[in-house]
């Protein structure tokens, strides 16, 4: 395998952000409403969880921090962090799934075409997958978003890649 540059990339979505955080404040208004008619409930308290995981999501997945050495692709999503060896990856191509299919920003695992897929999404960027020649528990494939999926491709892919560019 030839020397890759190093290359990284931090993605941001103000689109993401802004979801994020709307379901947090009306989560948030949710319980106060309900709180201040009848103390802290059961739906009071559902709904106080609801704050603090979009809250949570707003914090957490505000950057997606891509990096690519000769050795290694590093994916970092706030708190959670996927290291790739580059000698795993199989192929990488564009991900085409719809975003009705993966669900929304974040996070996500989902079976897609027979192969358990991990994706670190955001909502209005282009996103890469890299099958994985060994899984890593049920995971057979990754997709990322990255705002530079030719130039990211090019780097990751292994020279003998059908498809490749």
């Amino acid at each position: 395998m030839t020397a890759h540059r190093e290359y990284h990339e931090r993605v941001t979505s103000n689109r993401t952000e802004a979801l994020f955080l709307g379901l947090a404040f009306g989560f948030f208004l949710l319980f106060v409403r309900r709180a201040s008619g009848r103390g802290l409930d059961t739906w009071g308290a559902v709904l106080l969880c609801g704050f603090a995981f979009f809250l949570f999501y707003s914090l957490n997945y505000r950057v997606l921090t891509i990096r690519l050495t000769a050795e290694t692709l590093q994916l970092k999503f706030g708190l959670f962090v996927w290291v790739i060896p580059l000698s795993n990856i199989e192929a990488c191509y564009p991900d085409e799934t719809s975003l009705w299919r993966i669900g929304g920003a974040g996070i996500h695992f989902t079976p897609l075409r027979g192969r358990y897929r991990a994706i670190f999404n955001f909502l209005e960027h282009p996103r890469l997958v890299i099958a994985l020649k060994v899984r890593r528990g049920p995971v057979r494939d990754i997709a990322f978003s990255t705002r530079q999926p030719d130039d990211v491709r090019r780097l990751i892919r292994p020279g003998d890649t059908e498809g490749a560019d």
